[in-house]
């Protein structure tokens, strides 16, 4: 009986295989990218690409295991959802009162830990911000949510 289900298991698994995710990123505007249309500095960029923008922009990098299904299906799924709620590669996009919420959300994530997700380190070890690096891209965000406020009003 053990035999027969590891089997059907082994046998599911490799006809999953046949239905590999799409990994074509979105074409990029590179006037409508975030880093660019807020001048931001190369550290903090560097922290925003290194942390965020595998799932938040359209430049996400796919790591070996998006090949394997089913974690490439859940991968897909979690990038999808990712920049559906907020992509930096088209921020320009999103009318001034979006930017300023989604950079308010951006900034309380941060803050509270709930950026970069847990499951993300696995396989993304530099994304990782020390408190330092947090409070850093926390103070951009706030200072960028002012500037924003102020050329708008």
């Amino acid at each position: 009986m053990f035999k027969k289900i590891l089997v059907i298991v082994l046998v599911g698994f490799i006809i999953i295989q046949f239905f590999p995710i799409d990994k074509t990123n979105p074409p990029l505007e590179p006037g409508m990218d975030f880093l660019r249309i807020k001048d931001t500095p190369p550290d903090i960029a560097k922290l925003i690409r290194t942390s965020c923008y595998d799932c938040h922009s359209n430049e996400t990098k796919y790591p070996w295991y998006a090949s394997i299904a089913p974690s490439s299906w859940f991968l897909k799924s979690h990038v999808s959802e990712g920049r559906k709620e907020l992509n930096f590669s088209t921020f320009a996009t999103y009318e001034t009162a979006r930017q300023i919420h989604k950079m308010e959300e951006v900034t309380e994530m941060v803050e509270k830990r709930k950026m970069p997700l847990d499951s993300y380190f696995i396989g993304h070890q530099d994304a990782k911000l020390s408190d330092e690096n947090r409070k850093k891209l926390v103070e951009y965000f706030k200072f960028q949510i002012k500037e924003t406020k102020i050329k708008n009003n």
